[in-house]
């Protein structure tokens, strides 16, 4: 039983050493496979980590643009309402200058406007009921300096200020806001300047 018990000792040390060597393996497998899970979690995590602080950081960025955009909208608005409101003011205070200061500004108005040809001026019914008695005179001599001629309608323009000049069939409507109209561009460019420099 000797040589027996030797075999059944020695199958049970083989079976003992094999049983360690599985664990061992085994326990390192667990181990290397936790170590993976544990590197891909993190690795996931960090990803996450960036990928919602970089959403973030662009939410903030729209956010920012989107503030500073309507920003400068109301802004533009603002002083766009300010030029207008300004144009405005500008064309009251021209239609209610005293009448010779009035009449002297139309002056220089129509003669801006004068062609070597004979034109025909026609005002609103106001300026036409307070037309001073040297205003067509100065206009006539000035046509003729320029090598044409001038007459005044007795009809009136549908304006509220300001004066149509025709010259045949070709008619400009040079009315305060008609003027402010066509120079409307360059006139909130300066105005734009002037309050916003």
């Amino acid at each position: 039983m000797s040589g027996l018990d030797g075999i059944l000792n020695l199958i049970e040390t083989q079976q003992k050493q094999s049983e360690e060597s599985i664990l061992k393996a085994a326990q390192s497998k667990a181990e290397a496979i936790i170590a993976e899970g544990d590197e891909k979690a993190r690795k996931a995590y960090e990803d996450s980590l960036e990928k919602a602080k970089n959403r973030a950081e662009k939410d903030y960025e729209n956010s920012c643009a989107s503030v500073d955009a309507a920003m400068k909208r109301k802004l533009l608005a603002c002083k766009i309402g300010l030029i207008n409101e300004t144009i405005e003011k500008t064309i009251s205070k021209l239609d209610s200058l005293p009448s010779e200061e009035y009449f002297d500004l139309m002056v220089r108005l129509i003669t801006r406007n004068l062609k070597p040809e004979k034109g025909e001026l026609t005002l609103c019914k106001k300026d036409l009921d307070r037309v001073p008695d040297d205003f067509m005179p100065r206009l006539k001599e000035l046509a003729e300096k320029n090598g044409g001629s001038i007459t005044l309608s007795k009809d009136t323009a549908d304006i509220e200020n300001g004066f149509i000049l025709s010259y045949g069939l070709v008619s400009e409507n040079c009315s305060f806001r008609a003027i402010i109209e066509a120079e409307k561009d360059d006139i909130k460019d300066t105005a734009a300047r002037l309050l916003f420099g």
